[in-house]
């Protein structure tokens, strides 16, 4: 398993990414070639089955151990007045979900995933990122530790978050990894109207004003502007990818987490499939510069995975098709 011991560390897994397997790909395109259907008319079904197959390093892949995992943590940029409800709300979150009562327990049954819940120190808010970092640099690798123990044995990975005020903190992030203004990244989270948005992105600029020219590496994004919910998305994405395991991401924090990433390594999202296109107005943009396509659109905003937990619906069909159709031989038609 990665361990993000020190930054150097840290930094040495961002950039020693293992890549697909690219005989397993060309294996599962020449399946898809002999199947009993037009080529190409199964759309991106065909492309996920096929990058599922260079992930697991096989030609017909399958998802025997799905895993979606929700890390929550709590943000001390909350004092600004930037979300509809106080702080307290992530651990009764939490506990909602370790009841079995939130939307994320029902969408993962329902995807077969099995659900672990990551709470990070909900006692200790992060720093108020307008006037100091939000954690320390000890602070910052050990939520990178807890994202990177949290995949286990997956074979499919799917990533969502909880947490008070963090929808700020992911905009400050895509901010400071790709440019533009709070405004540019904000948009209603948790519900706040036009002038909570406006606070929103006042907070964001502030932040980026603060830290300035110390935003110069993925690391320092992430400690700076970020949560530890946030953070620990980051470590379990690099985690996934030198275990080889396909991830799917959430809605727009958890799209925020990569982009510090992405920016020093764009080949990072290589591994990731968006699930799902999320009506907070920043994630579209976010997406566009991750490179990155949604497989669904479906007006969610929700977060706690639950998006990605819906895409896994689509995933699995195309591990069906790809699996189970015949191919023209085996079926004894012509012209395969």
């Amino acid at each position: 398993m990665i361990r993000f011991e020190s930054v150097a560390a840290f930094d040495e897994a961002l950039r020693s990414l293992p890549a697909t397997d690219a005989q397993a790909c060309e294996a599962a395109a020449s399946r898809q070639a002999m199947l009993t259907k037009p080529a190409r008319s199964l759309g991106r079904l065909e492309e996920i089955a096929i990058f599922m197959a260079g992930w697991q390093q096989r030609e017909r892949p399958r998802i025997e151990r799905g895993r979606a995992v929700v890390f929550a943590g709590n943000h001390g940029v909350v004092a600004q007045g930037i979300s509809a409800f106080p702080a307290s709300v992530t651990a009764q979150m939490v506990a909602n979900f370790e009841r079995g009562g939130a939307a994320i327990n029902a969408l993962a049954a329902n995807a077969g995933l099995t659900l672990h819940v990551v709470p990070l120190d909900l006692d200790h808010p992060t720093e108020d990122f307008t006037s100091a970092p939000a954690m320390s640099e000890a602070e910052c690798l050990h939520a990178l530790i807890a994202g990177a123990a949290a995949i286990g044995d997956a074979d499919l990975l799917v990533l969502g978050e909880m947490g008070i005020g963090n929808s700020t903190a992911a905009a400050a992030l895509a901010a400071a990894s790709f440019g533009g203004e709070g405004r540019d990244w904000v948009g209603p989270g948790t519900g706040v109207d036009g002038a909570g948005v406006s606070r929103k992105a006042a907070v964001v600029d502030a932040g980026l004003s603060c830290h300035g020219s110390s935003l110069d590496t993925p690391f320092e994004i992430l400690r700076r502007l970020g949560g530890r919910e946030i953070v620990a998305i980051a470590g379990a994405v690099i985690a996934a990818r030198h275990a080889r395991v396909p991830v799917v991401l959430d809605g727009f924090i958890a799209s925020a987490a990569v982009a510090p990433l992405a920016r020093a390594v764009p080949e990072i999202v290589d591994h990731l499939i968006a699930g799902h296109c999320s009506a907070e107005p920043g994630h579209q943009r976010l997406l566009d510069r991750l490179n990155l396509r949604p497989l669904l659109s479906l007006d969610m905003r929700l977060g706690e995975g639950s998006g990605a937990a819906v895409a896994v619906g689509v995933i699995r069909a195309a591990l069906a098709a790809h699996d189970g159709m015949a191919t023209f031989a085996e079926a004894g038609i012509g012209g395969g």
